[in-house]
């Protein structure tokens, strides 16, 4: 028989995990008696009811194993904890708060039938985001692309399914500091996009914030390339260039208007422009020095506090 896993991190989604219960235990029977599943999902430090309705939900139905971690490790860590504990023939990711329809895991499925080794979700209409998000998106997808050493479909999600050589493959990257999208790019493997239309969530609120979200791309961005640092040259000789515009336009205007004192227009553009390249460079530069000093603690990528399955007898164990 054929075993799917399926890993959903959750945080605070005790408004949705019932209702993602009974909707993906209804498209995974679809598949037929030929499959089997087990769902792990992985308790992201919640601070609502979420863990004491996954429990339930894993005291009704053994093919439930509900992982807790210590606190919340981000979407990263809680999908890095359940692929850690996959043991399907092929792993689905996705979320908890049903924006990921577990109606489209039959299609996925049988895209894998046909040999593709990794399927992955291509959002087409985003029906609940603002237009800023919209844009931030957008925005996104065109640096990721011009940025990554490696192909990263434009509006690809999470939602996926890798054969089992994908996400063991994944699961032997040592890495702490990782974009996930590009890392399934950098691993190859037989790839195609399912367009699908968004869904607004099903309950609850959005875990989205700005600039928690903008600093995990960032630090994506440069986790995926050494674009940055090849940029430095380029950047320098761009501010000579303009530098060196500045001063004839500062000639033109002292031959007319004057200068407040000899130099200043010189002194003004030098400093400005000089200074203003040194603190992006600085910038860059330690945000690399923190990635480096992040892999060489070593930390692991969560924590977890306790674990709710089935074991040989198919009984819950704590």
């Amino acid at each position: 028989m054929t075993t799917i896993s399926v890993v959903i991190p959750a945080y605070n989604e005790e408004d949705c995990v019932d209702e993602l219960a009974r909707r993906l235990t209804g498209a995974l029977d679809q598949l037929g008696p030929r499959y089997d599943f087990e769902a792990i999902i992985v308790e992201n430090g919640s601070r609502d009811s979420t863990f004491e309705k996954l429990v339930a939900i894993a005291e009704g139905d053994n093919r439930f194993t509900i992982v807790q971690l210590s606190r919340n490790f981000l979407m990263e860590g809680g999908m890095i904890a359940g692929l850690d504990r996959a043991t399907g023939d092929a792993a689905i990711i996705m979320s908890a708060d049903l924006q990921d329809p577990p109606e489209l895991i039959p299609r996925f499925v049988e895209l894998w039938e046909q040999g593709y080794e990794n399927i992955y979700g291509v959002i087409g209409n985003r029906e609940d985001n603002s237009l800023f998000r919209r844009a931030a998106a957008q925005m996104f997808y065109w640096l990721i692309d011009k940025m990554s050493d490696t192909p990263v479909p434009r509006n690809a999600s999470d939602f996926r399914l890798v054969d089992r050589r994908a996400y063991q493959a994944f699961n032997a990257l040592d890495e702490r500091n990782r974009m996930v999208r590009s890392t399934w790019g950098w691993l190859g493997f037989h790839s195609i996009g399912v367009e699908h239309d968004r869904p607004p969530r099903f309950g609850g609120e959005s875990n989205f914030r700005v600039f928690e979200t903008a600093g995990f791309a960032y630090r994506g961005i440069l986790a995926s390339s050494f674009k940055v640092l090849r940029a430095f040259p380029l950047l320098g000789f761009a501010l000579a260039a303009i530098s060196f515009i500045a001063f004839i336009v500062l000639v033109i205007q002292a031959v007319f208007f004057g200068v407040p004192f000899a130099g200043f227009g010189t002194l003004a553009c030098l400093i400005t422009l000089l200074f203003g390249l040194l603190f992006v460079v600085l910038g860059v530069m330690s945000e690399y020095l923190a990635m480096v000093f992040v892999e060489t603690r070593n930390r692991p990528l969560y924590v977890v506090r306790r674990e709710i399955g089935r074991n040989s007898g198919g009984a819950i164990s704590r």
